[in-house]
């Protein structure tokens, strides 16, 4: 039987996957571990009742687990590695925060309009603390040779630190952090992240009212 999930639609288009990285983070989990599921697509901006009846706080990516909608891509990933352990995804211990903070990092300096702030050195600092990390074990994921859970919650930031920033800031990762642009390449070829990821146009239209409030 499919598992159920909802997940954000496109903004301005709400038959078409939207840019949650949250939501696809939990696809992505699903996507590895050869389950099958049906996707609701849910427009944020109106949500239907039906909807928020199972998820009052109106959030998404929400998943039926033994007939109860679970909120949280943190919960859901933990519910499905615990129900599905094969393939296993766990990360190990001393990997899963590498990496942890570059979204925040990103979302302020997207936000920042003062170029004096530190918010881009704040950026360059995880990115390159991401680097020294993927520079000293073998690659091309955090834990080695296979992808586990911390780099599907990081492929859908790194899109979104992508796109957002080359549209928004016309800014790119360093050429002088080669491992990252590496690692950024295997996760984005991933036949998951192909099949999860939304449009580059819904990624930017997304995040159009937190740049320009």
């Amino acid at each position: 039987m499919a598992l159920e999930v909802c997940v954000k639609a496109a903004v301005g288009a709400p038959d078409v996957l939207g840019d949650c990285p949250f939501s696809q983070r939990v696809l992505l989990t699903l996507e590895e571990k050869n389950l099958p599921y049906k996707m609701h697509l849910i427009n944020v901006s109106d949500k239907p009742q039906w909807f928020l009846a199972i998820s009052p706080e109106g959030k998404v990516p929400v998943l039926k687990n033994d007939d109860k909608w679970v909120p949280d891509s943190d919960v859901i990933t933990g519910i499905l590695e615990e129900k599905y352990p094969e393939p296993s995804l766990k990360t190990p211990p001393e990997f899963a925060s590498v990496g942890s903070k570059i979204f925040g990092a990103f979302v302020t300096f997207l936000k920042s309009k003062d170029s004096s702030d530190g918010s881009e050195k704040a950026l360059l600092d995880e990115l390159e603390a991401l680097e020294a990390h993927l520079k000293t074990h073998d690659g091309p994921f955090i834990a080695g040779g296979k992808v586990s859970a911390v780099d599907l919650s990081l492929a859908p930031k790194l899109y979104h630190l992508k796109v957002a920033l080359g549209h928004y800031k016309s800014w790119s990762v360093p050429e002088s952090l080669p491992h990252v642009h590496g690692y950024m390449k295997a996760l984005f070829s991933l036949d998951s992240f192909e099949k999860t990821k939304t449009e580059e146009k819904y990624v930017i239209a997304g995040w159009e009212h937190k740049v320009n409030p």
